[in-house]
């Protein structure tokens, strides 16, 4: 298999912790810069309607796009150690987690960077600054959210590492391009959490 991934794009690095905290070999990374549009150009990623990353190309030859099917279809290759719930009320409860990190911290946060940043100017054209201010400011009211449920518990979706902490790690991770960093935030429960993920 091959995985299509580029440098510093949360949603790559995503699949990439998750191969790592599977301990998963044999899939072999191939680097796209989208940057000059490559991903565009690509006969495998072109496949897809919308061309984007990561992609993860079957032996078969066929494609699979989007984050979190290719990690559930990883995590049904190899279920052990588990990151995606192992009955149907914890999978219901992680993806809740992971959904709320994705729609609420990441999908905002991606555009406030888009639209903010010089630096990515060459993927959103036109830049809109203040829409991407506004997004800024919502996500910070979730990650406000965030930091007071990670005071109460130990990881983003309850009692174990997951993949919902995976995506909240490569978001915050992402957002260090507008400077972002949780404890100058006042976000110390955020922080804590952030440098636990880090250190795995």
């Amino acid at each position: 298999m091959k995985l299509y991934v580029s440098e510093r794009a949360p949603n790559p690095r995503r699949v990439q912790m998750f191969i790592a905290e599977k301990g998963m070999t044999g899939i072999e990374e191939v680097l796209v810069d989208i940057n000059a549009h490559e991903h565009k150009s690509h006969p495998a990623l072109s496949r897809s309607p919308v061309a984007r990353i990561p992609v993860l190309e079957l032996d078969d030859g066929r494609v699979l796009s989007e984050s979190r099917a290719i990690c559930a279809y990883l995590e049904g290759l190899q279920p052990e150690p588990n990151l995606m719930g192992r009955d149907a009320e914890e999978r219901a409860f992680i993806e809740m987690a992971d959904r709320h990190v994705e729609w609420y911290v990441t999908l905002p946060l991606a555009q406030a960077i888009r639209h903010q940043h010089p630096g990515l100017a060459v993927l959103e054209q036109p830049q809109f600054p203040e829409f991407g201010a506004s997004q800024q400011a919502k996500a910070m009211e979730t990650l406000r959210w965030l930091d007071g449920l990670l005071q109460g518990q130990p990881w983003v979706a309850g009692q174990r590492f997951t993949i919902a902490d995976i995506t909240a790690f490569c978001t915050i991770e992402f957002a260090r391009l507008l400077k972002f960093k949780p404890g100058e935030q006042g976000l110390a429960a955020l922080a804590a959490w952030r440098d636990r993920v880090a250190a795995r």
